[in-house]
């Protein structure tokens, strides 16, 4: 089995021969020197009785050329009449152009899934782009709930998804270690501290952390400091408790993440921006200084709505309106520190420095009013050459049965991503939480996700991954020609490398051809898009078409997979069961999910 370069999928193959088309015409005058090609795409059509695949060709290039669309389409449609992957061209309303392909071609598509085998679907659009993606990035002030479990496994997914597409991808959690929240935190532990040492400690005060996560940091505090911090004042115990409190709950959230595989390469302290070798904030507020994107000034009053940080009075701020946002923004509090928005701009060009222009930022719902303005500190730094695409990941609701979900006893106030996937599994959890476009609220159901049916989509992928393993030992087991059919998949691959895939031509089977020549391309426009929920959608419907093609079998012997009296024809639809296991197992793999040989 091939991890090799893949063979250029069949869209892109078809687009190039358009682009053969126009350049044609480009020769022949009909369209002018120099324009502008790469706005033309090459995808499926929404209805099938139009054609396998549409493109938008002379409706992109018209204007340029000084055409009417459709006398272009029909120009461009003339000449791919004449491909010998082509049946039909049809042009469509103002000038689409649809093409109908041989069925020769599909048969082809499956020999390229056999024979690219786990690199089939990988793709070299990123050309080794790097890119960071930042994602989860939660307070350390206890452990996960479920809405960072969403933000988790969707950066994480999306990061597989570029690596699979070719770009060169850093996974990245941002610490919040400074600010007010991590000092409520220090003195939440030593609270739990005071409880370590025997003290009475009552009903946890308002605003301080209630959930009983903190008291092994109040253990750990005590064994290593016994009655010590008791006799130092605040300013002396606070960083050390905080600092401990901070040490043991990243350990925690890194093994919540870890219970659903998550890593990240790099965890970012926002507080060494301050305390490193060089103050990088002040650095950065220096640099947008020079650069005349910063200056003293006074802010108007905010009209219609309110602005959180609007304080009256000459203060120091970022010129965010030259770069797309609504209103400058403050750099310094009234006290003369930081505000947070000024240590996220520096945090961000420290991303730029380390060589990173392509940049995704996974946050939570609460953030969306915040976007503007780091994707406006984002053009400042790097002189509009860099990029930041900020993804917002919706709350979820969760239940059980329809009914909301009580709060964790351990957290106090949340239920912990932890308690959910010891409950459901790391596989439902992931999934289900892609099977959901990330800015819509996802209603996740405890119960649901574990039925075996249908309408459990995690479920229902993995049966068809393992139902496609249950079909191979049947073909062994009811077939003396298929004995030698391996159970490995690199050597089974290899078996079927042959088959007579051109006698796959029911209606259904070419249907699921289509489906798997599609999976390349699926990949490189979720990639784009950063859309990971995109594969699941994919792998449910393969999946769906395979289980209902299976079903047909039944009451329709002819349309089985194993056909007991003619081989080879078994053995070329073994060949589309293989094609189908492997884009499966390669869809749930970029979605972190496993692919089961049996289900129990």
């Amino acid at each position: 089995m091939t991890t090799s370069a893949p063979t250029p999928h069949l869209f892109a193959n078809v687009l190039a021969r358009v682009h053969a088309v126009c350049n044609d015409l480009i020769a022949e005058g009909v369209l002018p020197a120099g324009i502008d090609l790469s706005r033309i795409v090459v995808e499926p059509t929404k209805d099938a009785s139009h054609g396998d695949m549409a493109s938008n060709a002379a409706m992109v290039l018209a204007k340029e050329a000084k055409a009417k669309p459709r006398d272009l389409a029909d120009a461009i449609a003339a000449k791919l009449r004449a491909d010998d992957l082509v049946t039909s061209v049809d042009v469509a309303g103002p000038g689409f152009i649809n093409l109908t392909l041989k069925t020769s071609v599909w048969a082809e598509a499956l020999r390229a899934v056999l024979r690219d085998g786990d690199a089939y679907g990988r793709s070299a659009i990123g050309a080794g782009e790097k890119v960071n993606v930042e994602y989860v990035s939660a307070n350390p002030t206890g452990p996960m709930h479920v809405g960072h479990c969403r933000g988790a496994v969707f950066g994480d997914a999306l990061a597989s998804l570029l690596d699979v597409a070719g770009y060169d991808v850093t996974r990245e959690y941002y610490i919040n270690d400074a600010g007010a929240q991590v000092d409520v935190l220090g003195r939440s532990a030593f609270l739990r501290y005071r409880e370590a040492l025997g003290e009475a400690i009552g009903e946890i005060p308002e605003g301080l952390y209630p959930g009983d996560y903190l008291k092994p940091v109040g253990q750990a505090l005590a064994a290593e400091h016994g009655a010590a911090l008791n006799e130092m004042p605040e300013e002396q115990w606070l960083p050390i408790t905080r600092a401990k409190a901070i040490e043991m709950m990243m350990e925690m959230i890194k093994g919540d993440l870890a219970a659903l595989n998550i890593s990240h390469e790099v965890f970012f302290s926002e507080r060494s921006l301050i305390t490193g070798a060089i103050d990088q904030v002040g650095a950065t507020i220096d640099f947008l200084r020079a650069k005349g994107d910063v200056y003293e000034g006074r802010l108007p009053p905010p009209k219609g709505k309110p602005v959180d940080d609007y304080e009256d009075r000459e203060q120091t701020l970022f010129r965010a309106t030259a770069y797309g946002d609504d209103v400058d923004r403050p750099l310094l509090k009234s006290n003369g520190g930081y505000t947070y928005f000024a240590s996220d701009i520096a945090y961000h060009k420290t991303k730029v420095d380390r060589g990173f222009h392509n940049m995704v930022d996974v946050w939570g719902a609460d953030h969306g009013g915040y976007i503007k303005r780091v994707q406006a500190a984002i053009k400042a730094v790097t002189d509009g050459k860099g990029e930041l695409d900020v993804k917002i990941v919706q709350l979820v609701k969760l239940l059980r049965n329809g009914e909301p979900v009580k709060m964790s006893k351990r957290s106090g106030d949340f239920v912990t991503l932890r308690e959910v996937v010891d409950e459901v599994g790391s596989d439902a959890v992931r999934f289900m939480m892609l099977f959901r476009k990330n800015d819509a609220v996802l209603d996740f159901d405890l119960a649901k996700v574990i039925e075996q049916s249908k309408d459990n989509a995690v479920f229902y992928v993995q049966y068809g991954h393992a139902r496609g393993h249950s079909i191979f030992r049947n073909a062994r087991e009811q077939m003396p020609e298929m004995a030698g059919l391996p159970l490995e998949e690199g050597p089974r691959i290899a078996y079927l490398q042959d088959a007579a895939v051109e006698r796959l031509d029911d209606t259904a089977e070419l249907s699921l051809l289509r489906q798997l020549a599609l999976y390349p391309r699926m990949i490189e426009a979720a990639a784009i898009a950063h859309e990971p929920h995109r594969i699941a959608f994919y792998l449910y419907d393969l999946a769906s078409a395979f289980h209902a093609h299976w079903t047909q079998g039944r009451d329709a012997p002819h349309l089985r997979f194993i056909i007991t009296n003619d081989a080879q024809l078994t053995k070329a639809r073994l060949a589309l069961v293989q094609s189908i296991v492997s884009v499966l197992r390669s869809g749930l793999a970029v979605l972190g999910v496993s692919a089961p040989d049996e289900m129990r």
